[in-house]
Protein backbone atom coordinates (compact mmCIF):
# COMPACT_ATOMS: atom_id res chain seq x y z
CA UNK A 1 0.00 0.00 0.00
CA UNK A 2 2.04 2.46 -1.10
CA UNK A 3 2.29 5.97 0.51
CA UNK A 4 2.55 8.04 -2.90
CA UNK A 5 2.59 7.67 -6.54
CA UNK A 6 2.48 3.74 -7.24
CA UNK A 7 3.70 2.86 -10.88
CA UNK A 8 4.15 -1.06 -10.41
CA UNK A 9 1.87 -2.82 -11.41
CA UNK A 10 2.46 -6.48 -11.15
CA UNK A 11 1.34 -8.88 -13.74
CA UNK A 12 -2.16 -10.29 -13.28
CA UNK A 13 -1.48 -14.43 -12.60
CA UNK A 14 -3.07 -16.39 -15.62
CA UNK A 15 -3.45 -19.79 -13.64
CA UNK A 16 -3.34 -21.34 -10.32
CA UNK A 17 0.20 -23.05 -11.41
CA UNK A 18 1.83 -19.52 -11.91
CA UNK A 19 0.02 -18.14 -8.72
CA UNK A 20 1.74 -20.96 -6.82
CA UNK A 21 4.99 -20.77 -8.87
CA UNK A 22 5.13 -16.76 -7.36
CA UNK A 23 4.51 -17.60 -3.99
CA UNK A 24 7.79 -19.22 -1.74
CA UNK A 25 5.87 -21.73 -0.18
CA UNK A 26 2.56 -23.17 0.65
CA UNK A 27 1.07 -23.61 3.93
CA UNK A 28 2.50 -27.07 4.88
CA UNK A 29 5.92 -26.50 4.79
CA UNK A 30 7.93 -26.15 8.13
CA UNK A 31 11.30 -24.36 8.52
CA UNK A 32 14.13 -24.52 11.48
CA UNK A 33 14.30 -20.84 12.58
CA UNK A 34 17.13 -19.27 14.89
CA UNK A 35 14.62 -18.84 18.24
CA UNK A 36 13.85 -15.27 18.82
CA UNK A 37 12.67 -14.42 22.16
CA UNK A 38 10.16 -11.09 22.43
CA UNK A 39 8.81 -9.20 25.07
CA UNK A 40 4.57 -7.56 24.05
CA UNK A 41 4.87 -3.73 24.27
CA UNK A 42 1.71 -2.14 22.48
CA UNK A 43 -1.67 -4.50 21.10
CA UNK A 44 -4.92 -3.96 20.61
CA UNK A 45 -7.81 -7.10 21.07
CA UNK A 46 -10.41 -5.18 19.95
CA UNK A 47 -12.46 -6.33 22.69
CA UNK A 48 -15.14 -3.17 23.22
CA UNK A 49 -18.54 -2.84 22.08
CA UNK A 50 -19.98 -4.09 18.43
CA UNK A 51 -20.83 -0.98 17.09
CA UNK A 52 -18.16 1.09 18.59
CA UNK A 53 -15.33 2.66 17.14
CA UNK A 54 -11.56 1.33 18.04
CA UNK A 55 -9.89 3.02 21.02
CA UNK A 56 -8.84 6.90 20.33
CA UNK A 57 -6.32 6.47 22.51
CA UNK A 58 -4.30 3.69 20.28
CA UNK A 59 -6.38 4.62 16.78
CA UNK A 60 -6.94 7.95 14.73
CA UNK A 61 -8.23 7.88 10.90
CA UNK A 62 -6.87 9.19 7.41
CA UNK A 63 -10.15 11.00 5.66
CA UNK A 64 -11.33 11.77 2.50
CA UNK A 65 -9.95 11.09 -1.08
CA UNK A 66 -6.24 12.04 -0.08
CA UNK A 67 -4.16 13.40 -3.49
CA UNK A 68 -4.88 11.37 -6.84
CA UNK A 69 -6.74 9.04 -4.93
CA UNK A 70 -4.17 8.63 -2.17
CA UNK A 71 -1.06 8.65 -5.23
CA UNK A 72 -2.96 5.86 -6.02
CA UNK A 73 -5.86 6.41 -8.19
CA UNK A 74 -7.78 4.80 -5.36
CA UNK A 75 -11.76 5.56 -5.59
CA UNK A 76 -12.74 5.70 -1.78
CA UNK A 77 -13.25 8.19 0.22
CA UNK A 78 -11.99 7.05 3.81
CA UNK A 79 -14.77 8.12 6.73
CA UNK A 80 -14.81 7.66 10.59
CA UNK A 81 -18.19 5.93 10.19
CA UNK A 82 -18.97 3.25 12.39
CA UNK A 83 -20.41 2.37 8.76
CA UNK A 84 -16.77 1.63 7.32
CA UNK A 85 -14.87 0.98 10.80
CA UNK A 86 -16.49 -0.81 14.21
CA UNK A 87 -15.72 -3.68 16.57
CA UNK A 88 -18.23 -6.61 16.24
CA UNK A 89 -18.60 -7.18 19.52
CA UNK A 90 -16.84 -10.57 18.92
CA UNK A 91 -12.90 -9.57 19.47
CA UNK A 92 -12.51 -8.26 15.45
CA UNK A 93 -12.11 -4.83 14.48
CA UNK A 94 -13.92 -4.57 11.16
CA UNK A 95 -13.24 -2.42 8.14
CA UNK A 96 -15.61 -2.22 5.44
CA UNK A 97 -15.73 -0.62 1.86
CA UNK A 98 -18.82 -0.20 0.84
CA UNK A 99 -20.68 0.78 -2.59
CA UNK A 100 -22.97 4.27 -2.65
CA UNK A 101 -24.36 4.09 -5.97
CA UNK A 102 -21.10 5.30 -8.31
CA UNK A 103 -19.24 6.00 -4.66
CA UNK A 104 -17.30 4.30 -2.27
CA UNK A 105 -16.35 4.78 1.26
CA UNK A 106 -13.92 2.65 3.59
CA UNK A 107 -11.70 3.33 6.33
CA UNK A 108 -8.14 3.66 6.75
CA UNK A 109 -7.41 3.34 11.09
CA UNK A 110 -3.52 3.90 12.05
CA UNK A 111 -1.52 4.84 15.13
CA UNK A 112 0.21 7.90 13.84
CA UNK A 113 0.98 10.44 16.56
CA UNK A 114 -0.40 7.84 19.04
CA UNK A 115 2.49 5.21 18.64
CA UNK A 116 5.44 4.03 16.68
CA UNK A 117 7.90 1.90 17.12
CA UNK A 118 11.16 -0.01 16.01
CA UNK A 119 12.46 -3.36 15.49
CA UNK A 120 11.18 -6.21 17.05
CA UNK A 121 7.89 -8.25 16.38
CA UNK A 122 4.94 -6.79 14.44
CA UNK A 123 1.74 -8.70 13.76
CA UNK A 124 -1.77 -8.89 13.19
CA UNK A 125 -4.18 -11.82 12.69
CA UNK A 126 -6.90 -10.93 9.45
CA UNK A 127 -9.55 -12.09 7.21
CA UNK A 128 -9.51 -10.47 4.18
CA UNK A 129 -11.97 -8.93 1.58
CA UNK A 130 -11.85 -10.15 -1.98
CA UNK A 131 -13.56 -9.45 -5.74
CA UNK A 132 -12.07 -7.52 -8.35
CA UNK A 133 -10.38 -3.79 -7.39
CA UNK A 134 -10.59 -4.58 -3.46
CA UNK A 135 -7.66 -4.18 -2.00
CA UNK A 136 -6.96 -4.70 1.75
CA UNK A 137 -3.31 -3.87 4.04
CA UNK A 138 -1.38 -3.75 7.05
CA UNK A 139 1.39 -1.65 6.68
CA UNK A 140 3.58 0.78 8.24
CA UNK A 141 5.34 4.54 7.56
CA UNK A 142 8.42 5.82 9.36
CA UNK A 143 6.87 8.55 11.62
CA UNK A 144 8.86 11.25 10.07
CA UNK A 145 7.08 11.67 7.07
CA UNK A 146 5.79 14.70 7.55
CA UNK A 147 9.64 16.18 8.01
CA UNK A 148 11.36 13.71 5.01
CA UNK A 149 8.40 12.87 3.40
CA UNK A 150 7.64 9.27 1.18
CA UNK A 151 9.95 7.51 0.31
CA UNK A 152 12.41 8.96 2.16
CA UNK A 153 10.67 8.36 5.11
CA UNK A 154 10.76 4.14 4.13
CA UNK A 155 7.33 2.05 4.03
CA UNK A 156 6.97 -1.65 5.74
CA UNK A 157 3.87 -3.41 3.76
CA UNK A 158 3.82 -6.14 5.97
CA UNK A 159 0.28 -7.49 3.94
CA UNK A 160 -1.41 -6.36 1.12
CA UNK A 161 -3.56 -8.63 -1.60
CA UNK A 162 -5.45 -7.72 -4.55
CA UNK A 163 -8.99 -8.88 -4.32
CA UNK A 164 -9.31 -10.61 -7.93
CA UNK A 165 -6.12 -13.06 -6.53
CA UNK A 166 -7.65 -14.12 -2.90
CA UNK A 167 -4.77 -16.97 -2.38
CA UNK A 168 -2.02 -14.58 -2.76
CA UNK A 169 -0.19 -11.37 -0.56
CA UNK A 170 2.90 -9.40 -0.32
CA UNK A 171 5.47 -8.38 1.58
CA UNK A 172 6.92 -5.15 0.64
CA UNK A 173 9.80 -2.77 1.04
CA UNK A 174 9.55 0.76 -0.42
CA UNK A 175 12.76 3.36 0.49
CA UNK A 176 14.39 6.19 -1.76
CA UNK A 177 15.92 4.53 -5.09
CA UNK A 178 13.61 1.24 -4.69
CA UNK A 179 10.03 2.18 -4.42
CA UNK A 180 7.00 1.57 -6.80
CA UNK A 181 8.20 -0.40 -9.66
CA UNK A 182 11.29 -0.99 -7.76
CA UNK A 183 10.55 -2.08 -4.23
CA UNK A 184 11.47 -4.91 -2.74
CA UNK A 185 8.55 -7.76 -3.16
CA UNK A 186 7.49 -11.00 -2.38
CA UNK A 187 4.67 -13.11 -3.18
CA UNK A 188 3.10 -16.16 -0.95
CA UNK A 189 0.71 -18.15 -1.73
CA UNK A 190 -1.90 -20.63 -0.66
CA UNK A 191 -2.11 -23.98 -2.63
CA UNK A 192 -5.37 -24.92 -1.39
CA UNK A 193 -7.19 -21.86 0.44
CA UNK A 194 -8.03 -18.40 0.31
CA UNK A 195 -7.20 -15.49 2.74
CA UNK A 196 -10.71 -14.53 2.77
CA UNK A 197 -11.80 -17.88 3.81
CA UNK A 198 -9.98 -18.05 7.31
CA UNK A 199 -7.91 -16.02 9.63
CA UNK A 200 -4.04 -15.53 8.81
CA UNK A 201 -1.65 -14.33 10.92
CA UNK A 202 0.82 -11.45 9.42
CA UNK A 203 3.90 -10.39 10.46
CA UNK A 204 7.33 -8.95 10.38
CA UNK A 205 10.31 -9.07 12.48
CA UNK A 206 12.22 -6.66 12.16
CA UNK A 207 16.02 -5.94 13.17
CA UNK A 208 18.67 -2.92 12.48
CA UNK A 209 19.78 -4.53 8.83
CA UNK A 210 17.17 -7.30 8.25
CA UNK A 211 13.23 -7.58 7.91
CA UNK A 212 11.91 -10.79 7.62
CA UNK A 213 8.31 -11.11 6.17
CA UNK A 214 5.83 -14.03 7.86
CA UNK A 215 2.35 -15.25 7.16
CA UNK A 216 1.71 -18.24 10.22
CA UNK A 217 5.00 -18.31 10.96
CA UNK A 218 6.45 -19.34 7.84
CA UNK A 219 9.44 -16.88 6.95
CA UNK A 220 8.99 -16.30 2.83
CA UNK A 221 10.45 -12.93 2.07
CA UNK A 222 13.96 -11.42 3.88
CA UNK A 223 14.95 -8.23 3.03
CA UNK A 224 18.67 -6.68 4.20
CA UNK A 225 20.04 -3.47 3.95
CA UNK A 226 22.49 -4.68 1.47
CA UNK A 227 19.74 -6.17 -0.44
CA UNK A 228 18.59 -2.47 -1.28
CA UNK A 229 19.40 -0.13 -4.23
CA UNK A 230 19.50 2.69 -1.99
CA UNK A 231 19.43 4.07 1.59
CA UNK A 232 18.24 1.86 4.01
CA UNK A 233 15.94 3.77 6.39
CA UNK A 234 13.99 1.50 8.58
CA UNK A 235 16.65 2.30 11.38
CA UNK A 236 13.62 4.53 13.18
CA UNK A 237 9.76 4.58 14.30
CA UNK A 238 7.09 3.49 12.27
CA UNK A 239 3.63 3.86 12.74
CA UNK A 240 0.67 1.65 11.91
CA UNK A 241 -2.18 1.18 9.65
CA UNK A 242 -5.13 -1.08 8.34
CA UNK A 243 -7.45 -0.25 5.16
CA UNK A 244 -8.72 -1.57 2.39
CA UNK A 245 -8.92 0.22 -0.59
CA UNK A 246 -10.98 0.58 -3.72
CA UNK A 247 -9.52 0.70 -6.89
CA UNK A 248 -5.70 2.03 -7.70
CA UNK A 249 -2.93 1.27 -9.44
CA UNK A 250 -2.00 -1.88 -7.75
CA UNK A 251 -5.60 -3.88 -8.00
CA UNK A 252 -7.20 -2.31 -11.09
CA UNK A 253 -10.89 -1.21 -10.64
CA UNK A 254 -14.32 -3.01 -9.35
CA UNK A 255 -16.17 -4.75 -12.10
CA UNK A 256 -19.81 -5.91 -12.37
CA UNK A 257 -18.34 -8.67 -10.56
CA UNK A 258 -17.73 -7.50 -7.18
CA UNK A 259 -19.90 -7.37 -4.80
CA UNK A 260 -20.44 -4.91 -2.04
CA UNK A 261 -19.92 -4.67 0.88
CA UNK A 262 -16.71 -5.96 1.49
CA UNK A 263 -14.89 -6.59 5.26
CA UNK A 264 -11.26 -7.06 6.43
CA UNK A 265 -12.19 -8.42 10.39
CA UNK A 266 -8.88 -7.84 11.99
CA UNK A 267 -8.51 -10.13 15.37
CA UNK A 268 -5.62 -8.39 17.42
CA UNK A 269 -2.36 -6.24 16.65
CA UNK A 270 0.45 -7.09 18.38
CA UNK A 271 3.91 -5.20 18.71
CA UNK A 272 6.68 -6.70 20.80
CA UNK A 273 10.20 -5.63 21.43
CA UNK A 274 12.95 -8.42 21.54
CA UNK A 275 14.31 -9.59 24.65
Amino acid sequence: MRYLHKNKILKILAVSAFLISMSSCDEESVQTLPERNFELVWSDEFSGTAGSLPDAKKWTFDLGTGNNGWGNQELQSYTNSTNNVSLDGNGNLVITARKNGNAFTSARVKTQGLFSHAYGKIEARIKTPYGPGIWPAFWMLGDNINTVSWPQCGEIDIMELKGHIPNVVYGTLHGPGYSGGNAKTKAYGLQNARFDQDFHVFGVEWQENQIDFFVDGYLYHRVKSSDVSGEWVYNHPFFLILNVAVGGNFVGFPTEGTSFPQSMYIDYVRVYKAK
